[in-house]
């Protein structure tokens, strides 16, 4: 049976489901199909859009008995991180968004305010949540106020530093709060760490691997995750919290435990979190999980367990259906291990996205040159400063979004100490389907204030190659090499090169320098034929490293009447920016009209719908610039006229 079968017939209940109060009234035999239902539901709909699968499989059971326990949205349910509130979205009403999820017009992948009252925070970076927690519960005491308070850590979340600081002070203030750590030992692959080496002991207690093996004979011979498939998890649950002796880890920081749960047995999870509710104080639930359950191509992907497809995919196989297509992050990839085998001083570091980021490649040739220190951003560009003192060249590898997080640590612990550390920041710019917690738009605003930081944005494959090379051979201080997502563009060769500059295109006519940033510079080339048409010639060029800027790019803009910066990053601060202030530094008074992504939250949607909204579209950045050099053209005409004027 197919999954779109499975929905069609046994999506009766779920149909009913219009709030939290319909799942409180459900017996414990209906939850067992519901939570079927659900999954069947995910899938057929994920499928079709892309996001968020295996976290989500995960937490069907432990989601429904929380909206049951706790009254959404009086109580407070935080996610972290909030890729795993799928379920949550559909408990609270918001089935019908699924059809365009993580589309325009369609429900984000996140916890979202705008959608319903029953979000709350929609920061989707990871380890927050415990923070937010204990400022709530604290509020809430202050004020009289008897609410629960719940925070939802996985996927991974734990091993983040913030949460550690949260515990520390959600223990010595002693508010009513209850912490679910949901353990399915990965974040986006496998939990790395202390903390998770401490989780593994639970689960690899006997008698909780014994219900395991159960669960993975049953998917052996299930296909899919229909009607058979909910009578299958019905019939292997068997709860676990008597099993293994309760860990003193957490009671040790004077917070209460309750655990291990069977976090797909909905008694059994409700018990514990009703139990947890009426204590008084902090409670930590510790609830293990499948990551991917119920569906066998998720149980079956040991990269990731079908974490996130980016895009639609086979239910049968859980593959993409879009045909493979070379990728800026396998560019990078492939080029880093090359480098590493002429340089034996070259490792990397990744924040717990080694598959997504390319490092994993690294990984498989050179296991004991890869560190994944989790999601710890901090961390890792510490450790990074550490192992440059030791005499190697780390490249960190994280998605641009996440590097702010580390912004003390790059300029402090980085920069002051001018180490060579490569930062490479996958899906830099607009990303569009994950929204802005997940735009990566402002690197080179922020990090452009860091002494001695140099920062590179290759335009295609053969510049991404040869500028990470350039990045890595520097050895007085810190670099980042930054390129957007999805499918590298062709390769545009260079006219030729002034200093580290790249001109693309050259006219007989010096109307206008179009300095096009990385990816933008296909976008140049289009608009300087736009407006070649209109009469203007139009010089266009490619910084390869935006900062510091290179005196040559100055330079050139010294022989242009007018100068336009376009560029795939907010625009306070950016390279526009920049380049505006090298040249009032250097006494060169040409103007200078930089285009970006405004300082603001933008919605989620697909790239190239982000990027027409902003007016970073060839047809638009051509329209400016015709306006503006025509209006310089108008602007010396009007002296000559009122001198003539004068004189009659």
């Amino acid at each position: 049976m197919s999954v779109e079968e499975g929905t069609a017939n046994h999506g009766r209940l779920l149909g009913t489901v219009r709030g939290p109060q319909d799942v409180k009234r459900m017996t414990a035999e209906q939850l067992d199909i519901l939570a079927a239902e659900i999954r069947d539901f995910l899938i057929a709909k994920v499928s079709r859009t892309g996001g968020h699968v295996g976290p989500n499989l995960g937490v069907v059971e432990l989601t429904l008995a929380m909206h049951r326990v706790f009254d959404s949205p009086r109580d407070r349910l935080l996610f972290d991180t909030g890729h795993q509130a799928y379920v949550h979205k559909i408990v609270t009403g918001r089935q019908d968004g699924f059809d365009k999820l993580r589309q325009r017009g369609g429900l984000s992948g996140y916890p979202s305010q705008a959608e319903s009252e029953h979000d709350l925070i929609e920061n989707s970076h990871a380890s927050t949540a415990l923070s937010y927690a204990d400022g709530l519960a604290k509020a809430y005491a202050l004020r009289g106020e008897k609410r629960s308070v719940v925070a939802v850590v996985g996927d991974g979340a734990l091993t983040g530093g913030m949460c550690w600081e949260a515990l520390n002070n959600i223990a010595t203030a002693g508010n009513p709060l209850v912490i679910v750590v949901n353990d399915n030992g990965r974040s986006y692959s496998p939990t790395i760490g202390g903390l998770a080496d401490h989780l593994s002991s639970l689960r690899l207690n006997p008698s909780y691997e014994k219900v395991l093996d159960t669960v993975k004979d049953a998917l052996g011979s299930t296909p899919l995750v229909g009607r058979p498939m909910y009578e299958v998890l019905h019939a292997v649950k068997k709860g676990i919290k008597d099993a293994v002796a309760p860990q003193a880890m957490f009671e040790d920081l004077g917070i209460k435990y309750v655990g291990p749960v069977d976090g797909h047995d909905v008694p059994a999870i409700e018990s514990a979190l009703r139990a947890a509710k009426n204590f008084g104080g902090p409670v930590i639930v510790h609830a293990v999980t499948r990551k991917g359950y119920g569906y066998r191509a998720a149980e079956e992907d040991e990269a990731d367990r079908l974490h996130g497809p980016g895009g639609a995919f086979d239910i049968e196989t859980g593959k993409l259906l879009a045909a493979p297509s070379v990728k800026w992050t396998h560019v990078f990839a492939d080029e880093l291990v090359t480098i590493a085998d002429e340089r034996p001083d070259v490792v990397g570091i990744t924040a717990a996205m080694a598959e997504p980021t390319g490092i994993a490649t690294l990984a498989r040739k050179y296991p004991n040159r890869v560190y994944d220190v989790g999601i710890a951003e901090q961390h890792a560009a510490t450790s990074a400063a550490g192992l440059a003192l030791g005499g190697l060249h780390p490249v960190v590898a994280v998605y641009a979004t996440f590097l702010n997080r580390a912004f003390d640590q790059v300029l402090l612990d980085v920069a002051m100490h001018k180490l060579p550390v490569t930062f490479v920041l996958d899906r830099a710019g607009i990303t569009g389907p994950d929204g802005p917690s997940h735009y990566g738009i402002w690197d080179m605003s922020v990090f452009g204030v860091v002494p001695g930081l140099r920062v590179a944005a290759p335009r295609d494959s053969a510049t991404l190659r040869e500028e990470l090379r350039e990045a890595i051979a520097v050895d007085d201080g810190p670099t980042i090499l930054r390129f957007p997502t999805g499918t590298v563009a062709a390769d545009l060769p260079a006219v030729r090169r002034v200093g580290p500059v790249d001109v693309l295109a050259e006219s007989a006519r010096t109307d206008v320098l179009l300095v096009a940033v990385g990816s933008f510079a296909g976008l140049g080339m289009e608009v300087a034929t736009r407006v070649a048409e209109q009469g203007y010639g139009v010089t266009v060029v490619d910084p390869r490293w935006v900062r510091p800027v290179p005196a040559e790019l100055v330079e050139l803009a010294a022989g242009h009447r007018l100068v336009v910066t376009v560029e795939d990053g907010v625009r306070v601060g950016g390279v526009g920016s920049a380049l505006a202030q090298a040249m009032r530094d250097a006494d060169v008074q040409v103007p200078v009209k930089d285009l970006g992504v405004p300082a603001d939250w933008h919605p989620h949607g697909t790239r190239a719908q982000i990027l027409a909204d902003l007016g970073l579209t060839a047809q638009d950045v051509a329209r400016n610039v015709t306006g503006w050099i025509s209006g310089l053209d108008a602007q010396s005409v009007e002296p000559a006229a009122d001198e003539a004027t004068a004189k009659n």
